[in-house]
């Protein structure tokens, strides 16, 4: 099923517009199912807490630092890979392999099975998405490319919503286990369906430093993306946001179940609801208004991240604060909505600063940094603080009101971080 690889010059039956279409939809889909595998877990933490009698450390690491360890790791190795071979091949592998593991995480008898399972989903995921950005940023030039990763990136708060409505309504009727048979198997219809419909690209030049008709060693492309002060501290920035982010996502079914007494089904809704309009909204918002502010100033594509992730910062206070179970669904969206500005400047910036032959490796590092730190840390450490004070302070089910607050803070250093590196985006963009 090796197609010729092609640019973005369409043979004479498909427009080049048709080939961008197509290819955007299908990398689209194969994000949401990333995101709709990643995130059932999160919904069905209770229900798999009360069989497996878990604690809320294992359920944080379970969400978190078992599945980011691996997920950072291997998206190197596999970023590698896609830099000097057939991306959409790597992705379509992918796709097949974490849906794989999902169906099969229903079989979990206790806490090591279920690692095991979630390492295989890992395993899976942390080949898509560097392949992914690398085909697009080759589809679409530098003043479209924040845009188009945006909408592109639509695909995640779609796939939490469909991950926490499809997990919380399956589990529901037909108990937890067969929630990850039924979304992993439908994940599996789609890995043929990218083969028979993704075009593997040229691989397109942007006039920067380290052009090279192959990718350059490993520690040469390293040191080369440190030298981006605007990358080095973006993804500083992003890394404390997202420390925030994960524990926010990974642990607001509990939160609502436990501190607001809400049925699981109704959870299902609600977050679905949140996050998938919440954070569609602000994907887009953030991609359009970063696009917008670049064409007047060049900096415009990096500090509007950093003023929503400092606005987002009272808005989630609120949400796990406040007594209201309305007010908090209600500043629970608007926090979710600009939680995600980010989205598209992280992944669009960079793609613009670095040569087509590090494009996969650049998005592999910022998933290692990200994920290892963010997502792996930020589900564990509030699952353990929570336990900290449920034991110590006699909160018990309250607890996760007061460890999630905590860890809402780290956006705020990650704004300033971020903001520091809107200063160094116009030298970077004209030096290399």
């Amino acid at each position: 099923m090796n197609s010729p690889p092609i640019g973005l010059t369409a043979p004479p039956t498909t427009s080049a517009a048709g080939l961008r279409r197509t290819m955007l939809v299908m990398l689209g889909l194969v994000s949401m199912f990333n995101y709709i595998d990643r995130t059932v877990l999160s919904v069905l933490q209770e229900p798999i807490k009360q069989e497996l009698k878990l604690s809320d450390g294992q359920l944080g690491l379970l969400t978190g630092l078992a599945f980011a360890l691996f997920h950072a790791t291997l998206s190197l190795p596999i970023a590698r890979l896609a830099d000097r071979f057939n991306r959409r091949n790597i992705i379509a592998a992918s796709i097949a392999t974490w849906s794989g593991m999902t169906a099969l995480s229903g079989l979990a008898t206790g806490f090591g099975s279920l690692v095991a399972f979630r390492i295989g989903v890992a395993l899976g995921e942390a080949g898509s998405v560097p392949a992914s950005h690398s085909i697009i940023a080759d589809y679409y030039p530098p003043e479209k490319r924040v845009t188009a990763l945006a909408l592109w990136g639509l695909a995640l708060p779609a796939g939490i919503m469909l991950g926490y409505a499809s997990g919380g309504w399956i589990a529901a009727a037909l108990g937890w286990r067969l929630a990850f048979g039924v979304i992993g198997v439908a994940g599996l219809a789609l890995a043929p369906l990218v083969l028979l419909l993704v075009r593997e690209p040229k691989r397109t030049g942007s006039g920067l430093s380290m052009q090279a008709e192959t990718a350059p060693p490993l520690g040469e492309a390293i040191r080369f993306l440190w030298r981006l002060r605007t990358y080095r501290y973006m993804l500083i920035g992003t890394t404390l946001h997202a420390f925030a982010q994960y524990a926010m996502m990974s642990w607001s079914a509990p939160f609502y179940m436990r501190v607001h007494d809400m049925p699981l089904a109704d959870v299902a809704s609600w977050l679905a609801l949140m996050n998938g309009l919440g954070g569609g909204i602000g994907i887009y918002l953030g991609g359009r208004l970063s696009d917008a502010a670049g064409s007047r100033d060049p900096a415009g594509r990096v500090w509007v991240s950093a003023v929503a992730m400092l606005l987002m910062v009272p808005a989630a206070l609120l949400q796990f604060l406040i007594p209201s179970l309305t007010a908090s669904l209600v500043f629970g969206f608007v926090a979710t909505m600009l939680m995600f500005f980010y989205y598209g400047p992280i992944i669009g910036v960079p793609q613009s600063v670095v040569p087509p032959r590090i494009r996969a490796l650049t998005s592999a590092v910022t998933l290692l940094v990200f994920n290892l730190f963010g997502l792996g840390l930020g589900p564990a450490v509030t699952g353990f603080l929570s336990d900290h004070l449920a034991a110590a302070d006699g909160m018990h089910d309250i607890s996760l009101r007061y460890a999630l607050s905590v860890v809402v803070l780290f956006s705020l250093a990650g704004a300033g971080s971020i903001a520091w590196a809107s200063r160094f985006y116009a030298s970077d963009l004209t030096e290399h």
